[in-house]
């Protein structure tokens, strides 16, 4: 079996699940470690930003979106840093863009127009994004429309009560069912981890979706009171690990809501190359849900270069 294809998942393993336990006061001073332990500087830390950007989802998903809104951000995706600082920086314009935009379904078309001609992806958030609490059939049918609009990334929100009730098959046959209605359109499901009641639900949960054939797990819809940390990102992590060395099938992770900072998106990308390695650092396998951390790497590159930090309106996102 081939490391690098697709995943295409594998049969719900339940003594697999039940046997996951979690150390979790290892964990947490494994997590706290991470950022000082992994401290860059200097050119080293542009180089560790600069590649930050490159796995950013640049994401909108706000009331008040409109198309032209929605328009510049995918504008933004596509030159995410002025092409002054790029040009002291010695680097040319068309070698650093963001990975995808992530929208609201209604807003694929929109997004796949802009982008056309772009090297960054479309990615829409569906199946009743956030709560999730709409039919089956019309997260089905949320995720074959935007599909059908352009969509290559679907970010799908799980039924939390499955998880929150251990009723494992359940989850896995909605993944199961999300995964066929994406298509060749790579499915990536969250869990709302700051909503699960343990960091073993969170493994538990992990491991089914993977199982049910996700091709990233991510951690929040960003809506939730608490979003990404790196405790969870280390549960999360691991359990990808342990799936490929069971199946040989690669799994991606994306990290989304409260990364804001460039310290914050550097101490996420150190515990990949920790946690999994190199390949795991890169857009196909890691991205990061963001919206305000491009403009806080921006300031961070032109720091670097001027010694002074510059106003927020110098690097609008739309």
């Amino acid at each position: 079996m081939s490391a690098d294809h697709r995943n295409e998942g594998t049969p719900l393993d339940s003594d697999y699940l039940n046997s996951i336990h979690i150390n979790r006061s290892a964990l947490e001073r494994r997590a706290a470690s991470l950022p000082k332990r992994r401290a860059v500087k200097s050119d080293w830390q542009v180089a560790w930003m600069l590649h930050a950007i490159r796995c950013i989802d640049l994401t909108t998903l706000a009331g008040d979106d409109t198309p032209a809104r929605v328009k510049r951000l995918a504008q933004k995706a596509s030159r995410p840093v002025r092409k002054d600082l790029l040009s002291a920086l010695e680097l040319d314009v068309d070698t650093i863009h963001c990975a995808s935009v992530c929208v609201y379904h209604n807003m694929v078309p929109t997004v796949t127009e802009a982008l056309e001609g772009s090297p960054v992806g479309t990615c829409a958030v569906s199946t009743g994004f956030p709560a999730g609490h709409i039919p089956h059939g019309q997260k089905l049918e949320q995720i074959e429309a935007s599909v059908a609009a352009g969509a290559d990334e679907i970010d799908i929100v799980v039924s939390r009560a499955n998880v929150l009730g251990g009723d494992w098959q359940a989850l896995y046959d909605e993944v199961k069912d999300f995964r066929i209605s994406c298509g060749d359109a790579h499915l990536k499901t969250i869990l709302a981890t700051g909503e699960l009641a343990s960091l073993k639900q969170v493994a538990q949960a992990s491991q089914v979706c993977m199982m049910a054939g996700a091709d990233f797990i991510k951690t929040s819809t960003g809506k939730e009171s608490v979003n990404a940390t790196l405790p969870v990102g280390l549960v999360m992590a691991r359990a990808i690990r342990d799936y490929y060395e069971r199946t040989g099938y690669k799994v991606g992770f994306k990290p989304a809501g409260g990364i804001s900072k460039a310290k914050d998106a550097v101490a996420w990308l150190a515990m990949m190359k920790e946690e999994l390695g190199e390949e795991w650092m890169q857009p196909h396998l890691f991205r990061i849900g963001a919206s305000s951390l491009l403009g806080d790497i921006e300031r961070q590159l032109e720091f670097h270069l001027s010694g002074h930090y510059s106003a927020a309106n110098r690097h609008p996102m739309a």
